[in-house]
């Protein structure tokens, strides 16, 4: 494993992470890198954006979320004590907003007025055409027409908050593909456009940027986790798309080699090519939009299709931090599968009187599945990063609860 001071002093200068990272977007884009880059240094040493920032996050957002104890699943499942960090209570619904407050705030430094941004699952896109409409900016969210028709709610929503939702219809009309149509974008009104970008990937200072806009859920869960047990977890489980929540959650845990780290991406279908989106099962090195990491394609280098039951966890590659984290031994990445999730859904249901999104119940089906790798006495914190309102027509169609429990 690598030095405890090393894994919190990343990405270096120039964006990157040990052999991952960097900036790799066309030239006409590299103004506005350097722009965002330049500002954002400026920002996080600015006391009066960080006040504002923190009030927003309070007043707006509805921070600090809760650490709740979940003591009919930690009876029922007969492990260790669960807590879920409860970023479902957030307004829009998810972790997302954090990310997205802090973006819009340096896009009005910047004097940009026009916004645009990629979704999957559309909890990214919710929270961006929020903090566009509170701060009075143009938006356009770009989204595979897949997920526009699996995550039709969030559309709505989108649309209610004054947004443009253009469907991507390329490809696999999912969430590869609305980045591309994003960057396209911003390509072409590059003086005038600010692309907040969803989650801790794309060319830097995105990954960092974006963590550090998350980093207040894994610093809240520390705090609260010592006032509540008077000891850290044994372990930290959340889910890994591209890996904004989970790395919000690890961050601040990163230098406590006590505590255990599980990362669970979409095991989908099951691990074959084209049925999932577990990109360190069988992934390879490789540069996709913007970025070197770890992504799923084939020995030419095409990117190969994926699966997922979650539209938010439905893509190729994976933040470039967590590629590092992955080698340095610091971080474990599992998959759950589609199946595993929707028990686990119905479970979590009917249990505790919670809907999580289907992106968070891949993290909560890993520790349903593996919970007596953990004493009674221990202790693992679950990382809620949103609600599964936005769900609840797909699981509906997938079938009711009995058939999977």
């Amino acid at each position: 494993m690598q030095g405890k001071f090393e894994l919190t002093q990343l990405p270096d200068a120039a964006g990157h992470f040990g052999p991952y990272g960097g900036v790799f977007v066309p030239e006409t884009l590299m103004p506005a890198i350097t722009e965002l880059r330049l500002e954002y240094e400026a920002a996080r040493h600015d006391p009066a954006f960080q006040a504002e920032l923190q009030g927003l996050l309070r007043d707006y957002c509805g921070r600090p979320t809760p650490l709740y104890f979940a003591e009919r699943w930690t009876e029922k499942l007969g492990g260790p004590r669960i807590y879920f960090k409860r970023e479902d209570l957030l307004h829009t619904g998810a972790h997302k907003i954090n990310n997205a407050v802090g973006q819009i705030l340096l896009a009005k430094r910047m004097g940009k007025k026009r916004i645009i941004a990629e979704t999957g699952a559309g909890q990214h896109g919710v929270a961006t055409a929020t903090v566009a409409a509170r701060f009075g900016c143009e938006c356009v969210i770009y989204m595979g027409k897949v997920d526009m028709e699996r995550q039709a709610l969030n559309v709505a929503r989108m649309q209610f908050l004054g947004a443009e939702v253009i469907p991507v219809t390329a490809g696999q009309a999912t969430l590869k593909e609305a980045i591309n149509e994003a960057m396209r974008d911003w390509v072409t009104n590059v003086r005038t456009t600010h692309y907040l970008l969803g989650t801790a990937y794309g060319p830097h200072p995105y990954p960092m940027m974006v963590r550090d806009f998350h980093r207040v859920i894994g610093e809240e869960a520390r705090r609260q986790i010592l006032e509540i047990e008077q000891r850290l977890p044994a372990a930290l489980v959340a889910c890994v798309g591209g890996g904004s929540n989970a790395i919000g959650l690890f961050y601040a845990f990163l230098r406590d080699p006590g505590v255990r780290m599980i990362g669970v991406e979409a095991g989908g279908r099951g691990i074959r090519p084209g049925d999932h989106a577990a990109r360190f099962q069988g992934g390879r090195l490789g540069v996709l939009q913007g970025t070197k990491t770890y992504l799923l394609a084939n020995e030419d280098g095409q990117i190969e299709l994926t699966h997922s039951v979650s539209a938010g966890l439905d893509y190729a590659a994976v933040g470039p931090e967590h590629s590092y984290l992955r080698d340095a031994g610091r971080v474990e990445y599992a998959f759950a599968t589609d199946d595993e999730v929707l028990a686990t859904f119905h479970d979590l249901a009917r249990t505790e009187g919670i809907l999580p999104a289907l992106e968070s119940t891949h993290a909560l089906a890993l520790v349903r599945a593996r919970a007596k790798e953990w004493t009674n006495d221990q202790v693992v914190i679950v990382n809620l990063s949103g609600r599964g309102d936005k769900d609840v027509h797909q699981i509906a169609e997938h079938g009711r609860s009995h058939d999977l429990l």
